[in-house]
């Protein structure tokens, strides 16, 4: 009767082994976006009082001491001042005060922020028993009314890269790395411009500037493809679970295009420094809506990932190579014991 291991045994060994990563994808996912998203908080908003006169240091000081740590407010001596702040994201609201107030936003910097600062004004206008008016002065397209379609175009395209990081990684596992880094080149060209057609002609999220969308689109893309599949030589079957923690749990979570740091938690806005899914969507904001605005240093936080990709393929190349230098040195061994083993066993039958 047979005491070895049963087949089942092993066969459900293994596939528990293999749920262990969507039962950690399912924890890591549950921590980042409701840490990041569950509830929203103003804190250090920086918002702007238009005036210089005693009244608008009043407003400006009673706002700072009843936001316990929510605003940031500072007065500023005009509207164009509050204008160029807002277009620059140095503000994200300006109240005018006066018999007719008025509150200035710039929605295509942060549609969410925008909405926090003209629930704080509305309030402050009330007390006035005076409506508020609201002037946008940098809008969104007409096809992205949320001022979320930058965001959608971020998970687009970072889907299209990490998901085609499996398949090289894997299905093209026995090609050369240099073989496999031009697929990853060809690869986030096409998620590029399937990103730009979504962003531009189909959706409309964006009105004009689709060549610098399409541009940062394909620095995003391939910097997580060439990332991707140098950490595959090293990760192997956690690859998936590695590039969803680096660019779904951490990247979207830290963005910005949903909330910016100014209402998530602090680790979350840490992130947005310099993470690459913030470089691509406030590279767009920067580019489309507010003249450029940052976009230099957007653009060099996707150059940087690009550019940490292509090292970590270099030394992923280098690492297969001396595997598989062993490898042959090993079977080359083997071989060898075994000619010899053979040579042993001919002279013996001969004696």
């Amino acid at each position: 009767m047979s005491t070895g291991p049963h087949p089942t045994a092993g066969a459900l060994r293994h596939v528990l082994g293999h749920l262990l990563t969507p039962l950690l994808m399912c924890l890591g996912m549950g921590l980042a976006y409701l840490g990041a998203f569950h509830a929203p908080q103003p804190h250090d908003l920086r918002v702007d009082v238009v005036g210089s006169g005693p009244a608008a240091q009043v407003l400006a000081q009673t706002l700072q001491d009843k936001g316990a740590g929510a605003l940031d407010v500072r007065t500023v001596p005009d509207r164009a001042t509050a204008a160029t702040a807002l277009r620059r994201q140095d503000s994200f609201g300006a109240y005018i005060p006066g018999d007719h107030p008025e509150l200035l936003v710039a929605s295509a910097s942060s549609d969410t922020s925008a909405m926090a600062v003209e629930k704080v004004f509305t309030e402050v206008a009330a007390r006035q028993d005076a409506p508020l008016k609201v002037t946008d002065l940098a809008p969104t397209a007409s096809g992205d009314p949320t001022g979320q379609g930058v965001f959608f175009l971020l998970v687009a395209v970072s889907i299209g890269a990490y998901a085609s990081v499996a398949v090289i990684g894997a299905a093209g596992a026995a090609l050369p790395m240099r073989i496999r880094a031009l697929l990853a080149a060809g690869t986030s060209l096409v998620v590029s411009l399937i990103g730009t057609l979504f962003a531009g002609p189909v959706f409309h999220i964006v009105d004009h500037g689709l060549a610098g969308v399409w541009a940062l689109s394909w620095l995003y893309a391939a910097g997580i493809l060439l990332i991707g599949i140098g950490l595959h030589t090293y990760l192997r079957r956690w690859t998936t679970l590695g590039v969803m923690v680096l660019f779904v749990m951490l990247n979207f979570t830290s963005s910005g295009g949903i909330y910016r740091p100014e209402l998530q938690p602090g680790f979350f806005g840490s992130l947005h420094a310099f993470w690459n899914g913030a470089g691509l969507v406030e590279g767009i904001r920067g580019h489309v809506y507010l003249d450029g605005h940052a976009l230099g240093g957007n653009v060099l936080v996707l150059v940087l990932w690009l550019l940490a990709g292509v090292v970590l393929v270099t030394l992923a190349g280098r690492t297969e190579a001396r595997r598989n230098a062993l490898a042959a040195a090993e079977a080359k061994r083997a071989e060898a014991k075994r000619a010899e083993a053979e040579e042993e066993m001919e002279e013996a039958v001969a004696v």
